[in-house]
């Protein structure tokens, strides 16, 4: 197995030989594809560990406000940051702290970049779990899937594919997507659309599997991304409620409740009860290609509406939906809310403690505006 590109650095360096690793993987490509009861079934093997995802796609609009990575201050900054939404998260990772000083001298010398921060904080998890295989639950982070390879070489990913009636009806419930069909289709196909020019970039480093097929044999799609993995499948990942983390989150949101029994294949046809006929055919209109590439039969025509100007009023109407969802979930389940709502806040915290981003132009401004005045 190779060894991760932070101990390829330090070797080179003329540092002693270090010991390997926890090879990184990510699952790719979007939440709400039955990422959990996967993570949750392969963390029953000590071989692997994947804990809670901090889910960095929500961070990275903030990134240009951080300025030069090469500034010490600046980088020493969104290492704070960053170990500060670990602690942020909605579910703690176990038995462990970061020490910001620690980790900003660990990676001083290497290549500066977001995504270094948080898998020194997932590789070292991994390695206090012994475990052989690291795993990211950020199934957004795809889109920066080619940076996070330049950083590890030996990084592979799973990406999970799910019907995308079924995945959109329970992306339209849940409080972190939109609240609207159409919207929620084409991030699907966007997502896909990313994992697809990873696959044919790097075929060796991409499992794909469908959910359905996960529904419909446990045990043959465990086997199959145990062997990518290079770890042993065991028994006890077919039963979900050995895991004390799948008892304890089923219990925190109604994004999660489900997670501590087995699936119900049944399920996978739901979303014919969820979503109406013109919502089907919206979602397969957007997504036809990807339907057909993956073996999913189409109810309707796929001819639906997709201008410019029906996008713009979903954007409208999903907003308003988002506001009433938020009022709903301090109403029903205040837990999970005040989880959520802190994690929200020390995002727009942050965003209000750190400088505007600089424009092309505005430090000409900046300085004309100086001279005018004196």
């Amino acid at each position: 197995m190779e060894t991760s590109n932070f101990s390829n650095e330090m070797q080179a360096a003329g540092s002693a030989p270090l010991k390997s690793r926890p090879r990184p993987v990510l699952m790719i490509p979007l939440r709400r594809c039955g990422s959990h009861a996967l993570r949750l079934r392969l963390n029953n093997s000590p071989q692997f560990y994947s804990p809670y995802p901090l889910h960095i796609v929500d961070f990275m609009p903030l990134l240009e406000r951080y300025g030069d990575l090469a500034d010490d201050k600046a980088y020493f900054k969104l290492v704070v940051d960053i170990i500060g939404l670990q602690a942020a998260s909605m579910v703690k990772w176990k038995d462990i702290v970061f020490d910001p000083v620690e980790i900003f001298e660990a990676l001083r010398e290497q290549t500066r970049s977001v995504h270094r921060i948080l898998w020194e904080l997932l590789l070292r998890s991994g390695e206090q779990h012994q475990a052989s295989i690291v795993m990211d639950k950020s199934l957004d982070s795809v889109h920066y899937a080619e940076e996070l390879l330049s950083l590890f070489p030996d990084m592979l990913f799973l990406n999970v594919v799910r019907d995308p009636r079924a995945q959109v009806a329970s992306m339209n419930r849940a409080i972190i997507h939109d609240y609207d069909a159409g919207l929620n289709a084409v991030a699907w196909l966007e997502a896909h659309r990313a994992a697809r020019s990873l696959i044919e970039r790097h075929p060796d480093k991409v499992l794909t599997i469908r959910y359905e097929d996960f529904l419909g044999n446990q045990e043959a799609v465990l086997k199959s991304i145990c062997s990518f993995f290079g770890i042993a499948f065991l028994p006890e990942m077919l039963d979900v409620a050995q895991s004390q983390e799948a008892q304890q989150i089923s219990s925190m949101s109604a994004l999660w409740e489900s997670n501590c029994f087995p699936p119900i294949i049944a399920n996978k046809d739901k979303f014919k009860q969820q979503l109406s006929p013109d919502e089907i055919e919206l979602i397969e209109t957007i997504t036809r290609d990807y339907m057909r590439l993956y073996g999913y039969e189409m109810m309707s025509k796929a001819q639906a509406d997709i201008s410019a100007g029906n996008i713009q009023r979903a954007i409208e109407k999903s907003g308003q939906a988002r506001q009433q969802a938020w009022q709903a979930l301090e109403k029903n389940n205040f837990k999970d809310y005040v989880l959520r709502r802190f994690r929200a806040d020390y995002l727009a915290n942050i965003k209000r403690n750190l400088p505007e981003p600089a424009r092309p132009g505005q430090a000409e401004r900046t300085t004309a505006g100086k001279l005018t005045a004196a």
